[in-house]
C-alpha cells in the first residue's frame, strides 16, 4: 500500500517569520543573525526571485509521455535523468514511462472517469517549473535545479528534468514521480513550495547568481502574471478562465466602473500587517548597529505600491490594451491620410 508523506518546511526562520519575529518591537532586543540580515538586505534591495511553481501532473502513463514529449520539444532537447544521464531522441518519453512503471502498484491504477465526472485518479508525476528572470546563466539555473533534485529525491524518487531557453527567461521543467521506490507518495504543500524556493534561491547564490525567494505579499507585490495572462487570452481568443474574469470586468467598465471588492479590505489589512513588521524590523536593525539597512527597510517601505486586487489589475491591463489597440488604429489611419494626399 502507498504510505502518504507530506514534506514539511525546512524549520528554519523564514523571511515570512523573520519580519514578524521583528514586530516583536524594542521591548524585546531582537539580534538578526548574519544569514538573517542577508535576507532582509536582498528583499529590500530588489534582489531577483527565484520561481518554483508545480504547474499539474499527468494522471496517467498517457499524459506523463505526453508532457515529456512537450519540454523534450518531441526529441530535440536534452533530458537529464535521475540516473545522471543525459539522453535525447523521439524515444525518450515512452522510454522513461516505461521505465519508471508507472500506474503499477496496488492503489494506484484507477481507470479514466467517464461522462464528465470528475477526475479523482492521483498524480502519476508532478510537473515542477524552476525558472529565474532573463539574463541569469541558464547554465547555472540547471546545476541548480540538479543540485535540488539530487538533494531532494536522489534514490526517492525517479525524475527528469529539461531546461528551455526559447521564451525570454531560462526555465527547467521538472517531472518527479509522486510515488518514490520506497511506495511513498509526495504531496506538495504550500509551506514545501515556501521551503524549496528558499533552498533553490540559496544554491543558485552559491553558484555566484544573486536570487532571493520571499512571500509576494513581504514585497508589496501581486501576481505579476495577471496582465501576461489577460493578454494572452485575449490574443487567443479562447474561452479560458482568464478570458471569462477579463470578460466580466469589461462587462463592469462600461456598465461604470468596478464596483466595490469584499476582499479589498482583506488585501489592506494584510498589508498594513506587514509595514508594521517592516518598521518594527528596521526599528530593531537600529538598535542593532545597521542603521544603513534600517533606513534601506523605510525606504522600502515607502515604495511599496497601492494594494490592487485582481480586478483592478485586470481593468488596468484591459485599458492599456484598449489604450494600445486606438494608438495603433490611428497610426494606420495617418498611414492612409498620408497616402492619399500622396497621391
Amino acid at each position: 500500500m502507498t504510505k502518504r508523506v507530506n514534506l514539511p518546511g525546512s524549520g528554519r526562520l523564514t523571511e515570512l517569520d523573520l519580519v514578524s519575529y521583528g514586530r516583536r518591537g524594542r521591548h524585546t532586543p531582537v539580534d538578526f543573525s548574519r544569514a538573517q540580515l542577508d535576507q532582509i538586505g536582498r528583499t529590500v534591495r530588489g534582489v531577483p526571485e527565484v520561481m518554483v511553481k508545480v504547474s499539474g501532473g499527468g494522471k496517467s502513463a498517457a499524459a506523463v509521455k505526453a508532457h515529456l514529449s512537450y519540454i523534450d520539444r518531441h526529441g530535440k532537447l536534452e533530458v537529464h535523468t535521475d540516473r545522471g544521464e543525459i539522453i535525447k531522441g523521439k524515444a525518450v518519453a515512452e522510454h522513461l514511462t516505461e521505465v519508471w512503471n508507472l500506474e503499477a502498484g496496488r492503489g494506484q491504477y484507477r481507470p479514466e472517469p467517464e461522462g464528465g465526472k470528475i477526475d479523482r485518479r492521483p498524480k502519476q508525476v508532478h510537473n515542477i517549473v524552476f525558472s529565474m528572470p532573463q539574463g541569469t546563466p541558464p547554465e547555472k539555473l540547471l546545476s541548480a535545479t540538479q543540485k535540488f533534485a539530487r538533494e531532494k529525491f536522489a534514490l526517492k524518487h525517479r525524475y527528469a528534468m529539461v531546461l528551455h531557453t526559447d521564451q525570454g527567461h531560462p526555465h527547467v521543467h521538472l517531472v518527479l514521480k509522486a510515488v518514490s521506490e520506497q511506495g511513498e507518495r509526495l504531496y506538495i504543500r504550500k509551506a514545501t513550495l515556501r521551503a524549496w524556493r528558499e533552498d533553490f534561491a540559496q544554491y543558485l547564490r552559491e553558484l555566484g547568481v544573486a536570487a532571493n525567494a520571499t512571500p509576494t505579499q513581504l514585497r508589496g507585490k501581486s501576481k505579476e502574471h495577471t496582465r501576461d495572462g489577460i493578454y494572452r487570452a485575449l490574443r487567443r481568443g479562447k474561452s479560458t478562465f482568464m478570458r471569462r474574469k477579463a470578460e466580466g470586468v469589461g462587462s463592469e467598465l462600461l456598465r461604470g466602473g468596478l464596483g466595490p471588492e469584499p476582499g479589498k479590505a482583506k488585501l489592506l489589512a494584510i498589508r498594513e500587517r506587514v509595514i508594521q513588521d517592516w518598521i518594527a524590523t528596521a526599528a530593531n536593525l537600529g538598535d542593532q548597529g545597521e542603521p544603513q539597512l534600517a533606513r534601506e527597510v523605510e525606504n522600502f517601505v515607502r515604495r511599496m505600491p497601492d494594494v490592487t486586487t485582481a480586478n483592478e489589475r485586470i481593468a488596468k491591463a484591459l485599458l492599456a490594451h484598449i489604450t494600445a489597440e486606438r494608438s495603433r488604429t490611428l497610426s494606420a489611419e495617418r498611414e492612409r491620410s498620408i497616402e492619399d494626399r500622396g497621391r
